[in-house]
């Protein structure tokens, strides 16, 4: 079975859709699993109105009957509720009396940092809003709702995903894989009680005096995000080909997410700075290692241990006070144009990176083991799993 997902819509069109292929029947989920992720993506501080207008809900289109997948593709549709107020700017029908200013809204002022420019150029739009609607970010709230279904598949193998703000605005929180204070068990648990999802109560107190400053210039910021899996199986990904490598795979995913411009398994860049003697991770009894600076990833394969990836996400490019670009229409030099936007979407971000590393995940999972039907996919991991255990030195630790 194929393992593949899409998404569709616009930011201020009718709504967003995503198809999920080839996840097995009989996985058990509600559309209250998929609202959970959207609702988490919704909030941090720092975003703006949007997140006020739009309340981010599911409805099932195929795919799922009685609470549980069939097998065939599962189509999932969130309405925008802000398109009652788009409706005219954007109607998919050609305007029976065209204004011959264009329709309202437009955006010939391209903004610097955004695909405004690269986009209308690349594609012979003269007006900017036909790229940026689907360049902007609201298009992710499709892929975490495909996200969503594939954490449900990976919990029934006992694969959990979080993530926290690891910086922001230049203040680095003092908690993570790479830190002596431990991560808590159940990370998202932690991570979405605070109002910017870091685990660092001191670091989040100057995070958010930073967002306000930033909001008060007009200006925004960036930050980086830790994703971590826990329980993910030795073995998933390959070494025999550039694109079946799993740590390959993942960079292009999480790169793929709007304003995103680094992703780092492990110690990243980090590792460049080292000796190999400080990078490496020492096998132990039982293949366990003593440390995990590689990020769960050895050869483009999984090791079993956590994996680790960190996504460096740039300022938003919208600005309230705007940088200096050039007018589509007239050639001749302007101020950018200003969309509503968030001062700052790191937070969501991370919500966003785990849906992208699930389904990354989940399509490894698949490939290795495949089954059309859950309780085959079940056996055939299980049979794995009895051989990777028969493979362990006598006299070691389970």
């Amino acid at each position: 079975m194929t393992f593949r997902f899409t998404t569709a819509g616009e930011s201020h069109g009718r709504g967003l859709v995503g198809i999920l292929e080839g996840i097995p029947a009989g996985l058990p989920i509600s559309a209250a699993d998929v609202d959970i992720e959207l609702k988490r993506r919704q909030g941090g501080y720092g975003r703006g109105a949007r997140m006020k207008i739009e309340s981010d809900h599911i409805e099932w289109l195929s795919g799922v009957r009685a609470g549980e997948t069939l097998g065939s593709p599962i189509a999932m549709l969130i309405w925008n509720r802000d398109w009652d107020h788009w409706q005219d700017v954007m109607a998919p029908e050609a305007d029976a009396t065209p204004d011959p200013q264009g329709r309202r809204r437009q955006v010939t002022r391209p903004r610097p940092g955004h695909a405004d420019l690269a986009g209308s150029l690349k594609y012979d739009r003269a007006d900017a809003r036909d790229i940026l609607e689907r360049a902007s970010a609201r298009e992710t709230v499709a892929r975490v709702a495909c996200g969503a279904v594939c954490k449900k598949l990976l919990r029934e193998f006992s694969v959990e995903i979080g993530s926290h703000v690891a910086e922001l605005g230049g203040v680095t929180a003092n908690v993570g894989a790479q830190h002596a204070a431990p991560l808590p068990a159940h990370i998202n648990d932690v991570a979405d009680q605070s109002p910017v999802r870091c685990l660092d109560k001191e670091a989040e107190a100057e995070i958010i005096r930073r967002i306000d400053a930033a909001k008060a210039a007009g200006d925004t910021l960036g930050g980086i995000v830790e994703v971590i899996a826990l329980g993910v199986p030795v073995g998933l990904g390959s070494h025999v080909s550039w694109d079946s490598k799993l740590d390959g795979r993942l960079a292009q995913a999480l790169m793929s997410i709007p304003a995103v411009k680094g992703v780092e398994l492990g110690l990243g860049f980090e590792a460049a700075r080292r000796k190999g003697s400080e990078v490496h991770d020492e096998i132990m009894p039982g293949f366990a290692r003593a440390t995990n600076r590689a990020g769960g990833t050895e050869g483009g394969m999984s090791t079993g241990e956590p994996l680790v990836v960190r996504v460096a996400m740039k300022p938003i490019s919208t600005l309230m006070s705007p940088l200096k670009t050039v007018d589509l229409k007239t050639g001749g030099p302007a101020q950018a144009q200003s969309e509503r936007s968030d001062v700052t979407a790191v937070p969501a971000m991370g919500v966003i990176a785990e849906a992208m590393l699930a389904i990354v995940l989940t399509e490894a999972l698949l490939e290795k083991f495949g089954g059309d039907a859950l309780s085959e996919l079940k056996r055939n991991v299980d049979g794995y799993l009895a051989q990777v255990r028969a493979r362990t030195p006598r006299g070691a630790a389970s």
